[in-house]
């Protein structure tokens, strides 16, 4: 007990502490309170070790973990990671990385002051929706379009200012649960429509929606199943069959594409997936879609349309909820910018990284493993798909090339990969770590050799 108490003396108080020099640059680096309770805790947690049993190892060492927790509290727990799992639109790893473009535009309006809701030429306020509006209607043929902060926004204003206390007809194979449990049942409810559920899970036909309407029907709507597919004994109208069939009955054709795609993907190699333009000239009366996922840009709902429809829209009270800031404006606008120029496929990384074969992504990994030296010993490159991801084209991928690192000891190494600096996310495959050269960032290369080095050794 005697020895106890002589270690519990020895502890520095946190004034003592503070009037130490090395603890003067912390005060004017993290403020006095920061340092103060920094402090205090690490004088606790050893105070608490000694009692336990452990031996005080001294000021030096009460200092180091002073300064480690100080550092732990100030860094932000949103970081940068190196995506080696060659899932393209990562939902849980940020899903689309932007274009240069976009993040310049983002940072110039953050930086600064901009016209976000004022008029130039007429010297008075205007509005935050005109920025990406023109660029939208030149791409997709809509007559107006709307950004707001997300498509499950989108869907919710569109059916809440559309909707509300009246029918929405949709088939039972498109009442889809997407990440995050979103769903569109829910959603429905949430907005105050009646949900009118038509056909069966695989097979729906335009007489199914034709017997469901009522004068109390709002809206058909269409909702692309983004993260599965029916197969076989299956059939869904054309959206321009329903589009026929709503103007007939007087009602409105809504079409939430999810994703949402300007290009093709089928030049790819890749299954077609609907695009906007085409929702459009079919005849969707307003279509919803991400632009996060597939355009290629920062997070936002996307809506284009009917013009009356779209203003209804504007001027609904929860647009106001739902709007989106200057920033995400800007890197919308910079993205729709690629697309109207046509160079989305080569600066849009989510389009460069669908672009690239295989052997390309091959050639990589062998410079890597080149670079790599001795600690590459044990890795191959074998054959291996790329997920599209992002609740896009779903069960689609395309051939790619793996890193496949030694097989002993693949969770600790994944492990260890992850507790680099930046750290990267890898898959497991086989009982081997690989690597996806697909979704690294050519920028990243550097980085993923050092961490590689670290974790390899």
């Amino acid at each position: 007990m005697a020895d106890l108490q002589e270690q519990l003396r020895r502890l520095d108080s946190v004034d003592a502490l503070l009037r130490r020099a090395e603890v003067t640059p912390w005060i004017a680096a993290y403020g006095h309170e920061m340092v103060v309770e920094a402090l205090r805790q690490t004088l606790t947690s050893v105070r608490r070790e000694i009692i336990r049993g452990g031996a005080y190892a001294g000021t030096d060492d009460v200092l180091a973990r002073a300064r480690q927790r100080l550092e732990a509290d100030l860094e932000p727990s949103l970081r940068p990671v190196i995506n080696a799992t060659g899932v393209v639109l990562h939902t849980n790893l940020g899903r689309a990385p932007l274009s240069e473009a976009a993040l310049a535009a983002m940072r110039q309006v953050g930086a600064e002051y901009s016209n976000l809701e004022f008029d130039l030429d007429a010297g008075q306020r205007g509005s935050r929706y005109l920025h990406a509006e023109a660029l939208l209607c030149r791409l997709t043929g809509a007559e107006a379009a709307l950004v707001v902060n997300n498509n499950a926004g989108a869907v919710l204003l569109a059916l809440s200012a559309l909707a509300r206390d009246r029918e929405v007809v949709i088939s039972r194979g498109q009442l889809v649960e997407i990440g995050g449990g979103f769903r569109i049942p829910e959603v429905m409810a949430q907005s105050g429509a009646r949900l009118v559920e038509v056909g069966t899970t695989n097979r729906t036909y335009g007489s199914d929606y034709a017997s469901a309407i009522s004068e109390a029907t709002a809206a058909l709507m269409r909702v692309h199943a983004s993260n599965f597919r029916i197969q076989g004994f299956a059939h869904q109208p054309s959206l321009a069959e329903l589009a026929e069939l709503a103007s007939a009955h007087g009602c409105l054709l809504l079409d939430d594409l999810g994703s949402g795609t300007l290009l093709d993907t089928a030049v790819l190699g890749l299954a077609h997936e609907p695009t906007v333009q085409e929702s459009v000239a079919a005849g969707a009366d307003l279509v919803t879609f991400s632009g996060d996922k597939l355009l290629g840009g920062p997070q936002a709902g996307l809506v284009v349309g009917r013009r009356e429809l779209v203003e209804r829209l504007r001027r609904f009270p929860l647009t106001r909820a739902l709007r989106v800031d200057k920033t995400t404006l800007a890197g919308i606008q910079a993205t729709l910018l690629h697309y109207l120029k046509g160079e989305a496929l080569e600066e849009v990384p989510v389009w460069r990284m669908l672009s690239l074969g295989a052997e390309e992504v091959a050639d990589r990994g062998r410079r890597l493993l080149d670079a790599l030296g001795q600690a590459a010993a044990g890795c191959d490159l074998i054959a291996g798909r790329s997920m599209i991801g992002g609740g896009s084209l779903p069960e689609e991928s395309l051939p790619t090339t793996l890193i496949a690192l030694p097989p002993d000891h693949a969770t600790a190494l994944a492990a260890n990969l992850r507790a680099g600096d930046p750290p990267v996310v890898a898959r497991i495959q086989d009982e081997r770590v690989v690597l996806d050269l697909r979704t690294v960032l050519p920028q990243e290369e550097g980085a993923l050799l050092a961490n590689l080095r670290e974790a390899l050794a």
